[in-house]
């Protein structure tokens, strides 16, 4: 099976919205590899690594996000994977 890599910046609100809790927990019940981390400019940067289908489903989990996220926008670049195990938080 093919496997993939999105590198994300999701903006509106997605600080202190459980965002990153939750796109952790989602990550892991698809078995998707990578981060996820606050930016300084109020947006949430993640990579994700997995199959093509895996990656494409955080993607889109991505554009609404935790209960109380208001995504605004999700910019998406895809790549090769640089072989990421687990899925964690970073500060």
């Amino acid at each position: 099976m093919s496997r993939t890599r999105a590198h994300l910046f999701a903006s509106g609100t997605v600080q202190g919205v459980y965002y990153r809790a939750s796109t952790r927990d989602t990550a892991r019940e698809h078995g998707v590899s990578g981060w996820v981390r606050n930016v300084d400019d109020g947006r949430v940067e993640a990579v994700f690594e997995g199959t093509r289908e895996d990656v494409e489903a955080m993607v889109g989990w991505c554009h609404e996000g935790s209960p109380a996220a208001q995504v605004e926008d999700v910019e998406v670049e895809y790549g090769e994977p640089e072989g990421i195990e687990g899925f964690e938080i970073r500060r």
